[in-house]
């Protein structure tokens, strides 16, 4: 019903008309959120977005770079830069933009050397920051590793982009790059509204009793809420340094099947499923009833908006209630009520929820969660453009926001994921032993979801010793004596 309402608050405020004030506009709270953080930290790579991929055939540079100059034509977002005016952060919206594809000839390098000095430049390009004061806020650099080798690197600030939007700006790609190699014109259809309309549109619409009911339901749902005190190898440090790492972690096809006829089974969705198995490792990790994820929403609720390039992803806090030793079929029920809920309040901005529920503010870690899980569902189109073969180039990564962070996402071989985790406070082996415990219960519930909470963390500590070297059972102790006195002094 929360969901319908919200439906019928949308329909009442009607379509989103173009802004009368072409060449500037307000921020989105999204938006005003980075800007913010970039006044206090303008050298912060952390929010760079970075899309690479292979390139196997003879690239037509022309019709590349007229492809990104039709696509930045388009999407006025990619045209903008912020600036200060009248005491608030603005928009400015460049009338155009003509981009020049540097491309960088590798090939006098020693074939051997080429893939690292070709990473060493794509991190170059991503470890820039951006100076949010002067567009554009988009970089990209064409690689020339062999004849008919190369790598596109494209970088941009997610202030004005997100995981959806490459979905739409790889579509959009393909489609004009065919047209130019073939020598024609492709006319994609116009953007009925630019992302400026829908900054205008989201500040005047959430407001009043649409801004107060939203408000609410997060006092209610957070009101108490204490941090998650995960086991670390390291104390917390006084400030947060960004650094991180990552391991790769697959589920094969068999037992993700396995997860979708359960989620099916208990009318779930698989994300609500993921998570309630990964908050049955946070549970056990830290002894806690009362763990809380966050997780992103595209937020992409309007049609007008479905095909526009910007920053609209939303933050969620989730909340699980594992008291009383529930069943996993249980956890699931609970899990689904709080997830719903959470939708159904998810166009309030989560810098908002923060405002309102003021939380003790800390460099040390991210207000209100340190614990992410995402399952990636944008759109993201296979690319594919006359006589080139593409691979996508796995984006290395050197940072984390969170303490930790899964992204997982589904394809045909199954599941797989990257869960980042800051370096400042966790070793590699301790997250190895993370993703073992969480493929564990995964099997687990699919073979017994009636199995109950206690049950699922005694079969962890059995795997374990079954698992662990000598080693690791020494850094086990370690880690569970550290834990004990994170219950005594919280760290941080």
């Amino acid at each position: 019903m929360a969901a319908l309402r919200q439906d019928v608050q949308r329909e009442k405020s009607g379509r989103i008309h173009k802004r009368r004030q072409q060449v500037s506009a307000p921020l989105s709270f999204a938006q005003q959120r980075l800007w913010f953080i970039h006044q206090l930290e303008p050298d912060l790579c952390a929010y760079n977005f970075l899309l690479a991929a292979r390139l196997k055939g003879e690239v037509n540079v022309a019709a590349l770079e007229r492809s990104f100059n039709e696509i930045i034509r388009r999407h006025e977002t990619l045209r903008t830069s912020f600036t200060f005016a009248d005491t608030q952060p603005l928009q400015v919206i460049a009338a155009e933009h003509k981009l020049t594809l540097p491309v960088v000839d590798l090939r006098a390098e020693p074939e051997e050397r080429r893939a690292a000095v070709a990473e060493r430049l794509m991190m170059e390009q991503v470890e820039q920051p951006f100076d949010l004061a002067c567009g554009p806020l988009l970089r990209v650099k064409l690689l020339r590793l062999g004849q008919a080798e190369y790598l596109v690197v494209l970088v941009l600030h997610h202030i004005i982009s997100d995981g959806w939007s490459m979905g739409v700006l790889l579509g959009e790609m393909g489609r004009l790059y065919e047209g130019f190699v073939a020598g024609r014109e492709t006319e994609l259809e116009e953007l009925p509204i630019q992302y400026g309309d829908y900054a205008e549109w989201q500040r005047n619409w959430l407001s009043g009793a649409v801004l107060e009911e939203q408000l609410e339901y997060w006092r209610r749902q957070l009101a108490g809420m204490a941090a998650l005190q995960l086991p670390t190898d390291r104390p917390r440090p006084p400030t947060q340094s960004f650094r991180g790492d990552y391991l790769v972690w697959k589920l094969p096809s068999f037992d993700t099947e396995r997860l979708n006829s359960l989620s099916r089974q208990d009318g779930v969705t698989l994300f609500m499923t993921l998570t309630a198995a990964f908050a049955v490792v946070l549970h056990h990790l830290t002894e806690q009833i009362d763990i809380v994820i966050g997780t992103d929403v595209a937020n992409r609720n309007h049609v007008q908006i479905e095909k526009l390039i910007g920053f609209f992803v939303n933050q969620l806090v989730l909340r699980f209630n594992l008291s009383g030793n529930p069943m996993f079929r249980e956890l699931l029920k609970r899990t689904q009520r709080t997830t719903l809920e959470a939708y159904a309040h998810q166009e309030l901005p989560f810098e908002m929820v923060v405002a309102a529920l003021q939380p003790e503010r800390q460099t040390s870690r991210m207000p209100l969660f340190q614990v992410k899980l995402v399952l990636q569902n944008y759109p993201l189109d296979q690319l594919e453009l006359p006589g080139l073969v593409l691979t996508p180039v796995p984006t290395p990564i050197r940072t984390s926001k969170y303490d930790l962070l899964f992204n997982i996402n589904e394809n045909n071989q199954g599941l797989a994921g990257t869960l980042e985790y800051d370096t400042e406070l966790f070793d590699a082996a301790s997250i190895s032993r993370l993703l073992r415990q969480y493929e564990a219960v995964l099997r687990q519930v699919v073979a017994q979801p009636e199995i109950r909470l206690t049950m699922l963390s005694r079969s962890l500590v059995e795997c374990e010793e079954q698992h662990s070297t000598t080693e690791e059972k020494q850094l086990a102790e370690t880690n569970l004596k550290k834990l004990k006195g994170i219950k005594r002094r919280p760290v941080g």
